[in-house]
């Protein structure tokens, strides 16, 4: 569009200049041979120049009609730019509504489909619901510390982890179960040093045996986290 009315105008400024220059000529001619076009007989008619005022006059009123027809162009150009503007703005304006829309709404089908969120005591329940069971009397001594290993446990390979458990157990209950954060950091890392011994030689036992054995070193370690009673 703005560049249609731009030829427009140049279309038009054109004709300007090109009638400005016949005016010009027209005068020259008129003052070189004296008279009108007509050779004195009131002029050729038909609305031509007949005097060199008269061709001025025609010449002036073809620029004030090109400069009335390019001003009123670039108006009409304006108007459009402005129109356009106005459209990009409000378009961008929807397309910005319209995302933090579809943000807002995602947002709350995704909350929805979570559900409430988790309270201190439910996340307390369903802490203890993971833990490992705890050890009875009679796999773990509160007493004397003695633990009574599954069978599979049992085997010499590994002896050095039942020495070393049996001995800090020994200890915590003779102290009442009060230990320092040192040796609980010890005990913990014996359990799972065992752990991972067992993991090793994993393809050498059944499953419900190494299972059994896993979950008794699960619930040792996690024996720790109690008060001998």
């Amino acid at each position: 569009m703005a560049l249609s009315v731009l030829r427009r105008c140049r279309w038009a400024l054109a004709v300007a200049i090109c009638t400005l220059w016949a005016s010009a000529w027209a005068s020259a001619v008129f003052a070189q041979y004296g008279g009108g076009w007509g050779g004195g007989r009131g002029g050729m008619g038909g609305g031509y120049a007949s005097t060199a005022q008269q061709a001025a006059d025609y010449g002036m009123s073809a620029v004030v009609r090109a400069q009335g027809y390019a001003n009123l162009q670039n108006s009409q150009a304006a108007k459009n730019w402005e129109a356009a503007k106005t459209a990009e703005i409000q378009n961008r304006k929807l397309w910005t509504e319209t995302y933090f829309d579809m943000r807002k709404t995602n947002k709350a089908a995704r909350a929805a489909e979570a559900g409430p969120p988790v309270t201190h005591d439910q996340a307390i329940a369903m802490a203890k619901m993971a833990a490992p069971p705890r050890l009875g009397s009679t796999q773990l001594d509160p007493s004397t510390g003695h633990i009574n290993y599954p069978m599979l446990l049992l085997s010499a390979v590994y002896e050095p982890y039942r020495t070393q458990l049996d001995d800090l157990f020994a200890q915590r209950s003779a102290s009442g179960g009060s230990i320092q954060y040192e040796q609980y950091q010890e005990m913990q890392s014996t359990v799972k040093k065992f752990v991972e011994a067992l993991k090793s030689h994993v393809k050498e036992y059944a499953a419900g045996d190494y299972g059994q054995a896993r979950s008794f070193l699960d619930s040792l370690g996690h024996e720790l986290r109690f008060p001998t009673s």
